[in-house]
């Protein structure tokens, strides 16, 4: 594991688009797995730019997404699917069928995660991984557990994961209280993973994925065990870090 950290979130989003520009370049049909919330839209800005700058294309590129609430259509605003159409897919040269998003409104939900969890697998695997980190330490919607989970699944997400999203909806009530997600398994596969974080709220998740154990109850842990896994923070996220936990 190796952590990285930047003066602001703009200095991060320019760093890891450069890390996917050289992929890119490596292996146009790359495939990425993408995340949603606050933290990863600088870097998809940065994403659009180069795209439009002629320095990134997206015409052969697969994305498999980490998450999506039950419950929520396409159609919703809230939902995962409609904030990557909105805030990356519509903006770039991607192909429809080559980005995938879990459905959060299947009949039966458990057959379905069976079907997903298939689909990255017949992807060839995930070449780079983005994450962002909960307050309380989970990745993807993998919240904090006796055991770490495997592969795609459906969760009830906490309290604390409920507060911390409801600022996204009118009211704390409309927020769903179920998810499916990508496994931990699921997302070690992954050749590269980078998680960002950014914000003095990240603080004590990161310093306990860093600094502490590797323990299901902080799920972001367990990169500590990856074998190409970079933590990019700006200065207020690394607060808690001592200096030899930081790569630069």
């Amino acid at each position: 594991m190796k952590v990285k950290v930047f003066q602001d979130a703009q200095s991060i989003a320019e760093y890891t688009a450069d890390q996917i520009q050289k992929l890119m370049k490596r292996k146009p049909e790359c495939v990425l797995g993408l995340a949603t919330g606050s933290t990863p839209v600088p870097t998809y800005r940065e994403m659009i730019k180069r795209y439009e700058q002629g320095k990134l294309d997206f015409s052969q590129v697969k994305t498999y997404n980490l998450d999506e609430y039950l419950g929520l259509s396409k159609e919703n605003s809230q939902s995962f699917y409609y904030f990557m159409w909105e805030n990356l897919f519509s903006k770039i040269n991607i192909l429809k069928e080559n980005t995938h998003l879990p459905s959060g409104t299947e009949a039966d939900m458990e057959s379905y995660c069976k079907v997903y969890e298939k689909q990255v697998e017949q992807s060839g695997g995930i070449d780079l991984q983005l994450l962002g980190i909960g307050n309380n330490g989970h990745i993807g919607f993998n919240e904090p557990e006796e055991n770490f989970s495997q592969h795609v699944h459906i969760v009830s997400l906490t309290q604390e994961t409920i507060q911390a999203n409801k600022r996204f909806f009118e009211n704390v009530q409309q927020v769903p209280r179920k998810a499916i997600t990508m496994g931990i398994e699921t997302i070690m596969k992954a050749e590269k993973i980078i998680l960002i974080a950014t914000g003095k709220a990240k603080a004590k998740a990161v310093y306990d994925t860093i600094s502490g154990p590797v323990t299901p109850w902080c799920p972001a842990s367990i990169l500590q065990r990856h074998k190409d896994a970079e933590i990019l923070l700006d200065l207020e996220a690394a607060a808690l870090l001592k200096d030899e936990n930081i790569n630069c």
